[in-house]
């Protein structure tokens, strides 16, 4: 569950160092433990230097810390050649100061050894009045990548040297400009596919469209008029530059902000959904603080054009495995369905207010079969679950056959530790990492971004049963 636009604490020394814990995991699952991976799941330590950067990870899996403290990093791509591309972020989420530079970094490890020796950072810094962005891509060899201030952002194209890692022209072309940067999800990650389609999401203004964000029962605007120009995807030509954001570019609706956006083997376009925050404190009569905690769930959702996904008006009940109406909008507690019984419901769901970042389907041939085809996604970590301790802050894998999830209510932890120890209910932003934005490397390995701490983990399959 994403967080309002107020900032965030910066990390603290302490938090850092209690992220660099000894690598001893236990198999954490969804509605019921799966079975799959847990045998494999054992201490890591002894097998790998440095003791995975903090994190705990399935047997015979290794992480390096590959860069750290670069700034806010979001999104992240690699090349065919292995060169890393990150997009870090400034703005209204982060207190503390913005690193010097630009906000887009790339990263090469020129001795093979899971560490980034040559680090360089361009485009517009924030005496350009940028702010960073969140998503990035590759297509044909440019580099695409969000980058504005906090009233509008735009997606640009970088003509990359291979050699350099760096733009080949001092300035990026434009590819759509005029994308919304005001309320409470200001960031635009998106995908493009091979034939050029970019897929980008335009997350919410307000968690529920009420007439009074956030307030005490304050009803739902009828209709919610946000969601022409928000919470949904938009659908845009990468080839084409100076196209500007209309409503008219609307591929689907009614997703909150699906921060992860990715496309599965096929090409068939995936997402992630911020289920929405505050039923108990909003609507106190209608939820007790236990639902306010565990409600809604978070989703993993198959994307089709014109596909409506529920929001404001609907939410998914994860106890109850369907849509029901939201409070703003006739709901009583999970009872009524109304309209919602028409929308499109998740592939999968997960605990609530854990704020799915990422999303990245498994393709390689590095790591075991299990993972072929499969979906990892990043939880950013909760801030609203008081009274109960906050959750989220890991990165879990869902199995996938016949192109759809084994079980949608079950999922396997990857990797843990991000957090840097247990959290309490306290609101403020205590944990040591955030996992984000997810890349496959060309040999299969898997990175991490981090935008709490900067860091980016290489995670590589070192055991030998396949």
């Amino acid at each position: 569950m994403s967080a309002p636009t107020a900032g965030l604490p910066s990390i603290s020394l302490a938090a850092i160092s209690l992220a660099l814990m000894a690598c001893v995991k236990t198999e954490g699952t969804g509605a019921a433990d799966t079975t799959a991976a847990s045998s494999t799941r054992s201490a890591s330590a002894s097998t790998c230097a440095g003791g995975n950067g903090g994190l705990t990870l399935p047997s015979g899996f290794c992480a390096t810390v590959f860069a750290d403290s670069i700034g806010h990093a979001r999104d992240i791509v690699v090349g065919s050649n292995g060169d890393v591309y990150v997009n870090t972020w400034s703005g209204p989420y982060y207190n503390g100061p913005t690193h010097p530079g630009g906000f887009l970094v790339a990263l090469r490890d020129t001795n093979n050894d899971g560490e980034a020796d040559v680090v360089k950072r361009f485009g517009p810094d924030a005496s350009q009045k940028n702010g960073g962005g969140t998503g990035i891509d590759l297509y044909k060899g440019e580099l695409y990548a969000e980058e504005g201030d906090t009233s509008s952002k735009r997606i640009v194209r970088y003509a990359i040297s291979t050699d350099s890692m760096t733009p080949t022209a001092a300035k990026a072309d434009v590819i759509v400009a005029g994308l919304p940067a005001n309320g409470d999800h200001p960031m635009h990650p998106f995908v493009i596919d091979s034939s050029g389609n970019l897929f980008m999401d335009v997350g919410s203004a307000t968690n529920s469209c009420q007439l009074k964000n956030r307030t005490l029962n304050s009803p739902g605007h009828k209709p919610c008029t946000e969601l022409q120009t928000r919470a949904g995807i938009w659908k845009y030509d990468a080839n084409k530059t100076n196209q500007r954001f209309s409503a008219a570019g609307r591929y689907a609706t009614g997703i909150r902000n699906a921060v992860g956006i990715a496309l599965d083997p096929s090409g068939q376009l995936y997402s992630t959904q911020h289920g929405r925050d505050q039923l108990a404190e909003n609507w106190p009569k209608l939820y007790t603080p236990e639902q306010g905690q565990n409600l809604p769930a978070e989703e993993l959702l198959k994307i089709d054009q014109g596909g409506d996904y529920g929001w404001p008006a609907c939410y998914f009940d994860n106890r109850q495995q369907k849509l029901v109406l939201a409070p703003e909008y006739g709901g009583d507690s999970g009872k009524a369905v109304g309209d919602c019984a028409t929308k499109k419901g998740p592939e999968a769901y997960f605990p609530a207010h854990w704020a799915p970042d990422g999303l990245l389907f498994s393709t390689g041939t590095q790591f075991p079969a299990h993972y072929k085809n499969g979906a990892f996604i990043s939880f950013h970590g909760s801030w609203n679950r008081a009274p109960a301790p906050q959750q989220g802050y890991q990165v879990v894998f869902v199995p996938f056959s016949d192109a759809k999830p084994v079980d949608a209510a079950k999922y396997e932890t990857f990797a843990d530790g991000f957090a840097g120890g247990p959290l309490g209910p306290d609101a403020n932003d205590k944990a040591a990492h955030r996992p984000t934005g997810m890349a496959q490397g060309p040999d299969g390995s898997l990175y991490i971004a981090d935008d709490k701490g900067g860091r980016v983990w290489k995670v590589v399959y070192r055991g030998s049963a396949k």
